[in-house]
């Protein structure tokens, strides 16, 4: 016998939970607990009959071998029902609380952070097709409104809108869930509000308004939870506790508001449970006031330390000096992406410039004039220990945008707009998008993707750099593809390590304590580590770039996190991992490149990106090729406003793009987004037709695999080829394709395919046999030839890449023992005998070597 159960003082998100189950699980039979709360009371009333329910005192309690637990994974919620539950029961369990060390093993169900248990349940019954009425569909509504407070509780996610939309769909009526969520209080709660509302304490803590209300009678007076609603709302208090002793028994019902606000440590301690803002315990034997005394000692435990500008701050602080000119601010602001800087003389905060002033300074022509005569002066600052409270209340009275954080008289850091709302809405990086539920489970799947996806080495070398980076007052952050990579759940073991601080430092002091050798760049602050194990991880100290010029190389400066991130090329690559012990595995996402790797998007993370870096823009035609992703409209704009300027990037640059896009990637793809960004005429100045490029790279690029597939070695150097192959063939072309050469390997390359191009009215393929073509071409490697026969103007090309994949294949049968074992001496005359026998197997590839060398006797009078 299978029953569905749910918690004492059954809510709507547990009624509607246990019809709902009852839809999955038709033999079940739902159970009522003996106490509901009013709102269910008083909704009863009206439709008990409508569902079938069952009583306690109606169940054999000795034939039931199933429980459903719904809203609850605890029996000990269910109230007088665990008493009477078989030890031997199995349980299936459903319920959106934290687990507990009560709650149960259940072979089916699940437990998740979502705002209403019915929301699982919604999930269930639309992945099983089960239909459900519209009167079904408003108790189902009833729930998640309840639970969700209409979807307003900071603990609402997605799916619960997802799952109202769902009860929407099927009819629910909002007008009977709007006249039931809240039932009236009946007059012994309106008593016992009052009573309690009377002899309440306001006590602050940190910031935190918390009301307690105490009260004592004989009687047993139900639903503390709606009174206790009903305190919050009239006391205006970030948290009420409700403590009611009713004859031996004393309830506490708890409900908050705050987000720096987790009832559940103290609830724990009473043998409670619930929610971090909604919570209830029932104690025996101790009175409201020993209860009373007991809350109040261990109210800190439940505040959150209010964030400090110490907590929030962006450090170190760029200043200027009040002798800069406007011109010199103006470019200092565009360089670093500030809305303004700190004025500073002889160490003192003197101002502040913001570009408003700025721009109005360049407006009117004074780009001369130093900022001094323009800077708001005696500039609003703030401590350490500033609250956000008051830091929010200071920006909004005084309509500044940020606030200088100053310590001893020193200027140690500021605080800005989007610090303040970073603070408020989530922690600093964290893409509180990833996960539709809280940034909790998203850091839990991070680390199990870590796991699953890293060796236990670097996965331990990751927790060690993190850790010794926290002693050394350092942060540590995995950053740039192997993040990418870890959300793709694809491989990449390319360990790249920023540090908020000195990268050298930490490097030292990890060969200090762990071994293992470290080379250092000091004009970077750069080094890379060799673990004992032979790992190498290389750990960058964090740092901003800027272009003096279009196309320049970078100059860099030491920085933050945020900004190390902020010169990445495109937002997939802009994400980070913690590794701080505190916070290993959180996702630090400040560009919303989770969202766009989700859906397949290339975005650059500013516009002026492809103007400072062209190379990007054949970065981004790889990565595309790779992922199978697309530029978004705003990049792919920006990447043909800016093809121009690819002109003025070093060859060797270019080609270090162009190299991995057509030896890596899929050429073919490579080719044709080229020619629609319209590159191809800054980088060749006489290219070929689009349509013969493209026909010759297909055909390239299909016989190269078809060589790769055959196990048949193909030099890197091939990828000259492919460019050679966008040119005109012209001679005058070939001096500008040999400056895109970066090894020897492709020189000779390029060479050989120019010298076949320069020749190619001397070959006539025409019935050629394999014998001749081997005479002609043997002394070609592979990458030139299989290039030279695609470009060659013929209708039937096969037999000539026939040829080379048999070439390559070859086992050559005879060697020059052969020919000594047959009585010849050494001599130059090998040479012609074995070219010979390579000939002969070619045209008869089954021939034996036995035969073969009579052949050769033959030939040579031997």
């Amino acid at each position: 016998m299978q029953i569905i159960l749910s918690h004492t003082n059954l809510d709507f998100d547990g009624l509607a939970s246990m019809i709902a189950a009852k839809k999955i699980y038709p033999l079940a039979e739902i159970v009522l607990p003996s106490k509901l709360s009013p709102e269910v009371e008083h909704f009863l009333a009206i439709y008990k009959d409508t569902f079938p329910f069952q009583r306690k005192k109606n169940i054999r309690f000795d034939r039931v071998r199933e429980v459903i637990l719904v809203d609850a994974s605890d029996p000990k919620r269910t109230g007088d029902f665990n008493e009477c539950l078989p030890k031997s029961i199995s349980y299936i369990v459903y319920d959106h609380h934290p687990a507990t060390d009560g709650t149960v093993y259940f072979s089916e169900g699940t437990i998740e952070s979502v705002g209403a248990t019915i929301t699982l349940l919604a999930e269930k019954l639309m992945e099983q097709k089960i239909t459900i009425s519209p009167f079904e569909a408003t108790v189902f509504s009833l729930g998640v409104y309840s639970d969700t407070g209409a979807f307003t509780y900071p603990h609402t996610t997605a799916r619960d809108l997802q799952a109202g939309a769902y009860f929407m769909e099927q009819g629910a009526n909002l007008l009977v869930v709007d006249q039931f969520r809240e039932a009236p209080l009946k007059e012994d709660q309106q008593k016992l509000y009052q009573q309690l509302l009377d002899n309440s304490d306001l006590i602050s803590i940190d910031g935190i308004d918390i009301c307690i209300a105490t009260h004592a009678q004989k009687q047993y007076t139900g639903h503390l939870a709606s009174v206790t609603r009903k305190l919050l709302q009239i006391t205006g208090a970030d948290v009420v506790f409700s403590i009611a002793e009713m004859g031996h028994k004393t309830f506490i019902t708890v409900r908050a508001t705050s987000d720096r606000v987790n009832v559940l440590p103290l609830i724990y301690s009473l043998d409670g449970g619930g929610h971090e803002k909604a919570a209830a315990a029932v104690v025996r034997n101790q009175t409201s006031e020993d209860i009373y005394k007991i809350v109040k000692k261990n109210l800190p435990q439940i505040v959150k330390p209010s964030l400090i500008a110490k907590d929030m701050m962006s450090c170190p602080v760029r200043v200027i000096a009040p002798q800069t000119t406007i011109e010199t601010a103006s470019k200092m602001l565009y360089r670093y992406g500030h809305t303004g800087f700190p004025v500073v003389e002889d160490d003192k905060l003197i101002g502040i410039i913001s570009r408003r002033d700025v721009d109005k300074a360049l407006h009117h022509q004074l780009g001369h004039a130093p900022v001094k005569g323009y800077m708001s002066h005696q500039p609003i600052t703030i401590g350490l220990n500033e609250k956000i409270e008051q830091i929010r209340e200071l920006m909004i009275e005084d309509r500044v945008g940020r606030l200088p954080v100053v310590e001893n008289g020193q200027l140690v850091g500021i605080v800005s707009r989007t610090d303040v709302i970073q603070a408020m809405h989530g922690k600093k990086g964290v893409n509180i998008t990833f996960s539709p539920s809280s940034a909790a489970p998203l850091k839990r799947q991070l680390i199990q993707t870590m796991r699953r996806h890293l060796s236990p080495t670097i996965y331990q070398l990751l927790e060690i750099i993190g850790e010794e980076a926290g002693n050394l007052s350092m942060r540590a952050y995995l950053i740039g593809g192997m993040v990418r990579d870890l959300l793709l759940e694809k491989e990449n073991e390319d360990m790249d390590i920023v540090v908020e601080g000195d990268g050298i430092s930490l490097a030292l002091h990890l060969q200090n304590i762990y071994g293992g050798k470290v080379r250092k760049h000091d004009e970077f602050r750069t080094a890379t580590w060799k673990h004992p194990s032979g790992f190498k991880v290389d750990l960058t100290s964090a740092r901003t770039e800027y272009y003096d010029f279009p196309a320049a190389l970078p100059k860099v400066e030491m920085s933050t996190i945020k900004e190390d991130l902020f010169r990445r090329d495109f937002t997939i690559n802009a994400m980070g991992i913690c590794l701080h012990k505190d916070e290993f595995g959180e996702l630090i996402d400040y560009f919303h490149g989770f969202e766009d790797l989700r859906k397949g998007k290339l975005r650059v993370l500013y516009n002026l990106s492809f103007v400072e870096d062209p190379t990007r823009i054949l970065r981004a035609i790889r990565f595309e090729s790779r992922f199978q992703f697309r530029m978004d409209a705003q990049t792919e704009r920006l990447a043909t406003q800016s093809a121009n300027n690819l002109q003025s990037v070093s060859k060797p640059r270019l080609s270090s793009e162009l190299v991995r896009l057509f030896y890596e990637e899929d050429p073919s793809y490579g080719v044709e987004r080229i020619q629609e960004l319209s590159l191809t005429k800054f980088m060749i100045p006489t290219p070929t037709s689009e349509r013969e490029a493209k026909e010759h790279v297909k055909l390239l690029h299909t016989w190269h695999k078809k060589f790769v597939t055959e196990k048949i070695t193909v030099n890197r150097s091939i990828w000259i080829c492919y460019w050679f192959i966008l040119t005109s063939k012209k001679v005058k072309e070939q001096t500008s394709i040999q400056r895109y050469c970066l090894t020897k390997e492709d020189l000779k390359t390029l060479h050989a395919l120019e010298a076949l191009v320069l020749n190619r009215n001397n070959y006539s393929f025409e019935n050629i046999s394999k014998t001749k073509l081997h005479e002609m071409f043997a002394s070609y490697q592979l990458e030139p030839l299989v290039s030279f026969f695609t470009i060659l103007k013929m209708k039937d090309k096969k037999h000539l890449f026939h040829y080379l994949l048999e070439r390559e294949k070859l086992d050559r049968k005879l060697a020059g023992d052969d020919l000594i074992e047959i009585g010849l001496t050494p001599s130059p005359l090998f040479r012609e005998i074995l070219f010979y026998g390579e000939t002969v197997q070619l045209e008869f590839p089954s021939i034996t070597k036995e035969e073969l060398l009579e052949k050769v006797k033959t030939t040579f009078y031997l």
